[in-house]
């Protein structure tokens, strides 16, 4: 049997306390972060919830609180995330399967893998200089809805070619190795087989990344998201507007009132918020319960 010194001992009990110490540190930062947010979500909640009715819902923005609406911005929004959407998840599902099971391990494909990783840590504002001068400017869309998503969808990119990636590395080389034993081309293998078994933890960066962009405000600011629209965008060239820049307007404003819509605005974003994530969650967990 080994010999344990009384020296080791005390190290070993030092390092447990140290552990011990860590962990509940961790513990009250932790619980500390949930209690300030519990705290912002009454305080908005307790601002913004008399404003809430269908006449809020229904009215554009007004220089009369009793007027002010967010109808607006709650459309140039649902237009914002559905073109995101369309546009980021097929590139950024794309790039990661491609990445994943077709590139070769070379230099060229470490330098993108590297470039991925470094654009997923961009603060916003970069990406909202680089739609103002290539989208708005250089392929002059102007100040329109698909300038909007475009930029958007850079942001969020990174996230969902990496989330998709770790998603892809899950699936067992198994699956792979029985469908192309038994005929499969490698692209079958792929769409047939990794992709479905891939698609939760895939949708779960979708979902993150999506939830990123519809609360972002500063690109939006940069590439010139109106501030006072009194008109609900028809099609991805029109002018727009999104809850954060409405929320962002009011806030700025030096009324009480203005400052309580901007709190029932929160609230209505938290709501889109919850709800484009409660669709997407359950259509993963639909998914999953069918592969299995």
């Amino acid at each position: 049997m080994a010999f344990v010194s009384e020296t080791e001992i005390r190290n070993l009990k030092r390092r447990h306390r140290k552990a011990r110490l860590f962990r509940g540190l961790c513990a009250a930062v932790t619980w500390f972060s949930v209690l300030m947010l519990g705290v912002l979500l009454v305080q908005v909640a307790v601002d913004g919830w008399g404003w809430l009715d269908w006449q809020f819902l229904n009215s554009f923005p007004s220089r009369f609180p009793e007027r002010a609406g967010i109808k607006a911005a709650l459309v140039g929004t649902l237009w914002l995330s559905i073109l995101v959407a369309v546009i980021s998840i097929p590139v950024g599902v794309s790039t990661a399967l491609y990445l994943e099971e077709f590139a070769s391990r070379g230099r060229l494909s470490k330098l993108i893998e590297l470039n991925i990783a470094n654009l997923s840590g961009v603060p916003s504002i970069v990406y909202g200089i680089l739609g103002l001068a290539v989208f708005v400017r250089f392929f002059m869309l102007g100040r329109s809805l698909i300038s909007g998503a475009l930029t958007m969808s850079l942001l969020i990119l990174p996230t969902i070619i990496i989330a998709s990636r770790e998603a892809i590395k899950t699936v067992p080389m198994s699956i792979r190795y029985a469908a192309l034993s038994l005929g499969a081309t490698r692209w079958q293998t792929t769409w047939a087989h990794v992709l479905p078994a891939a698609f939760p933890g895939i949708m779960t960066g979708v979902i993150l990344a999506l939830s990123r962009s519809i609360g972002e405000t500063a690109p939006l600011i940069l590439i010139g998201a109106l501030s006072f629209v009194a008109f609900v965008p028809e099609g991805p060239m029109d002018s727009f507007t999104a809850l954060p820049i409405q929320i962002y307007n009011w806030i700025s404003r030096p009324q009480t009132e203005f400052h309580e819509l901007a709190a029932a605005g929160i609230i209505v974003l938290l709501a889109v918020l919850l709800l484009m994530n409660a669709t997407a969650i359950y259509i993963r967990n639909k998914t999953e319960r069918r592969l299995k």
